[in-house]
């Protein structure tokens, strides 16, 4: 390739991410729009949308973060929906006999945390299958959570009270959706940036980019390839963990069976059509939280004389459609040596 040649495709490249970008904020620009003239028209249905949007997207993109720490180290996580339903499990379960947030908040990050090193255990040390690996974690977690679950269990008056950020909470359209939160909203919200941060600046994301895009090649420069697959691995699940938690004590108040709803697998997505960024993977849970919200919103008000499964679905369906579309924000390659086991020379 000639210089002139290298220069033209680097040019047009850069031609293509300007209209990329372009064409991302004018649709940042007509989504608000829309939804500065529907808060004109309807205040109160609009602020409710905006807040079961950011109720649903917090769920998401910490599964999300999860699975993309995992995806580039090169292991895949499939596993996400059992972790969310087992640290949902025992977070409940240690809140209610704690009588302590705190604690069943701790309970499930300890969860999350040990069975993301099971995840790794069996990916990383055993070398299974990394898709029989998350799904094991699936089905146990399905099974020990049915077993043990006490219908007489409840939180009685424990419950994360949001907390108002000063005058932003009075701001018109966002104030209530996003500075009138509880704790754990917060805390997802500084995890995201911290993680986007660390991922894309820090040594460790660099070593963390290199495990799973050439292992061979960073072990020969002094990085520990196991072990880093090892600590990586845990840590994400320890991110769900703190989504199970969040599922049982502030976005539901309670546990049931299976209440994870396949919220794992659509964090999954989230992950997908936000590029294994964080900050991406946020755009892309607020757009799946909204139509969730949505969803419930019709089926509150009984907009559509439908039968409510099919109201239901809408999620699912939207998920569907925007993967399957997911190529024309353009094309993303997985890491080179994603869900490839790796060997010690």
């Amino acid at each position: 390739m000639t210089p002139s040649t290298s220069a033209g495709a680097a040019g047009s490249g850069m031609q293509r991410k300007r209209a990329k970008q372009v064409w991302l904020w004018s649709a940042a620009a007509a989504l608000a729009a829309v939804v500065w003239g529907f808060y004109v028209w309807d205040g109160a249905q609009t602020t409710a949308v905006l807040s079961g949007t950011v109720r649903s997207a917090t769920l998401l993109v910490l599964g999300a973060m999860c699975g993309l720490i995992g995806e580039r180290s090169g292991i895949v996580n499939i596993g996400i929906e059992g972790q969310f339903l087992m640290s949902a499990f025992t977070a409940f379960t240690a809140a209610s006999m704690s009588g302590s947030l705190l604690v069943g908040v701790a309970a499930g990050v300890s969860t999350g945390l040990a069975m993301g090193w099971m995840l790794a255990a069996m990916a990383v040390g055993l070398r299974t299958d990394q898709i029989i690996a998350g799904a094991v974690l699936n089905i146990a977690a399905l099974g020990l959570t049915s077993f043990f679950y006490d219908r007489g269990r409840s939180l009685g008056q424990l419950k994360y009270q949001p907390i108002e950020l000063g005058p932003l909470a009075e701001l018109p359209v966002v104030g209530t959706a996003l500075f009138d939160r509880p704790p754990l909203t917060y805390l997802t919200l500084v995890l995201v940036v911290v993680l986007h941060v660390a991922l894309l600046r820090s040594v460790w994301g660099m070593r963390t980019t290199a495990i799973g895009e050439h292992p061979g090649a960073a072990a020969t420069v002094g990085i520990d390839v196991i072990r880093l697959r090892y600590v990586n691995v845990t840590l994400a699940g320890g991110l769900a963990g703190l989504g199970g938690a969040y599922l049982a004590l502030e976005a539901v108040g309670t546990f049931t069976r299976a209440m994870s709803g396949g919220r794992g697998f659509l964090a999954l997505a989230v992950m997908i059509f936000g590029r294994r960024t964080p900050l991406g993977a946020y755009a892309a849970a607020l757009f799946f939280g909204f139509t969730t919200a949505l969803q419930n919103q019709f089926q509150l008000n009984d907009s559509f004389d439908i039968p409510p499964q099919f109201v239901g679905m809408l999620p699912f369906v939207v998920t569907i459609v925007v993967v399957a579309s997911a190529g024309l924000l353009g094309r993303m390659r997985d890491p080179a040596a994603l869900g490839q086991p790796y060997e010690v020379r």
